[in-house]
This record gives structure tokens, sequence and C-alpha cells, in this order.
């Protein structure tokens, strides 16, 4: 039996295997409409979370947090079909680009991480996604979708941590001390980047002074404006 998960995954992946459907059964296949991927990464702490699931609502996005990737890249066969699910010339390019790009040495070259790239790839070729974590944006690249940087001074963290988890005042420090440093040696020891380093987003957000919602404004108009000025850089 699915879990609630693996339902959402299928769901999603078939909604793409639907629509790949009816385009070869078109006289005249129209070329699809890419949607743009958008990756948050964020403190812990920060409502980085929140204010993603918010964006994908506004825009009517299906929301991808760590574990959905971790799932995909653990299961063949929900890799298979998302990258079947693509038209057969962006097919042949993932596997060429991505496979380019390890030999190249460029990214750490364990299984997982081969996974993680034809994953992340494959979705923002589907586009429609908003992806959290998993260095997102560094798989994508800039020249690909929306990339935001969620951050908030350590105080608000720290109370919003044991607002919501509901723990004491030192387990909320502690708390994001670890995921400090779990997420930054991620990015560093795997993508060989500084997580915080703001050249690698589009937009980074102070939630500390701009509430959630108009956040969640701002980063409207802001994937609105890259997206007109990318479509002017053809």
């Amino acid at each position: 039996m699915m879990t609630s998960i693996e339902a959402l995954i299928d769901r999603q992946i078939r909604k793409w295997e639907v629509e790949k459907k009816a385009r070869d059964e078109q006289a005249a296949p129209k070329e699809k409409e890419i949607l743009p991927i958008i990756t948050v990464s964020r403190q812990r702490g920060s409502s980085g979370s929140y204010l993603a699931r918010r964006f994908a609502e506004e825009l009517d996005y299906q929301l991808a947090h760590k574990q959905i990737i971790d799932i995909i890249c653990s299961d063949s066969g929900y890799r298979k079909r998302i990258i079947e699910a693509l038209d057969e010339k962006t097919k042949s390019q993932l596997g060429l680009w991505v496979e380019g790009l390890f030999q190249g040495q460029y990214v750490d070259a364990s299984d997982y991480f081969r996974y993680l790239y034809h994953t992340v790839v494959a979705i923002a070729k589907h586009g429609g996604i908003v992806l959290i974590g998993r260095g997102g944006n560094l798989i994508a690249t800039l020249q690909t979708g929306f990339h935001i940087r969620v951050v908030a001074p350590e105080r608000r963290r720290v109370e919003n941590i044991m607002k919501y988890a509901f723990v004491d005042e030192q387990t909320a420090i502690e708390a994001i001390k670890d995921s400090d440093e779990e997420r930054s040696n991620f990015i560093k020891s795997n993508f060989n980047h500084d997580i915080n380093d703001p050249h690698y987003y589009d937009l980074v957000i102070n939630t500390g002074m701009i509430d959630v919602e108009d956040a969640v404004k701002i980063a409207t108009e802001g994937l609105r404006a890259k997206m007109e000025w990318l479509r002017q850089a053809e």
C-alpha cells in the first residue's frame, strides 16, 4: 500500500505521463510550455518551508521537499517514469548533460548524486515544481528557474522553533546550530559552494523583517521579472 508521499509522487508523475501522451497523439504536436522550477533554500526556523508552500499554492505548483526527492532517488521505477514522460529530444539532452557533468568531475560521482542530478534536472524540464533544499538551485543553475534563499535573525528562528516544535530555548538553539552545520556541509562537500553565498540565488529574503505573505508577493514579482528578462535575452 502506498504512503501519502508515494501517492503524491505517483499522482504528479501520472499527470506528466498523461500530458506526454496527449502531445504524442496530436497530429502536429505543440511544443510544451515549460513552467519554471522554483527552488527554496532556507535556514531552519526562518519560515522558509511555509513560504515555499504558500508560493506553491500561489502558483498552483506541486511542492517537493527533501523526503520526496530522496524517495524518488532511491526508486528506479519513479526515476524511469519521470524521464520517460519527457519528450525524446529532452530525454537525450538530459542524459548527455548529466553524464558529461560527472565525467568532468565537477560534482560527487556517487550513485546518489547521479540519481539526484537526473531527478532534479528532469523535474526542471517538466517544470511547475517548488523544490525545497537538496542543492536544487546549484543543479538547475541560475539560467533555469527561480531560486530563493530564506533567512532570519537567530532570535526569530529560536522563537519560531520554540513555538512550532514545542521545545525549550536551549533545544531550539542547538537545533539551529545542528541544522546550519548539516546543511552547510551538504552543500560544501557535494557542490563545493557556500550555502550562504547570495550569488547562487535570484532572491534572498529576510523573514525577520518581512512578513511571509509579503515575501510571497515579492517572490512572485521577482519570478515574473526574471522570466521576462530571460525571454528578452533569448
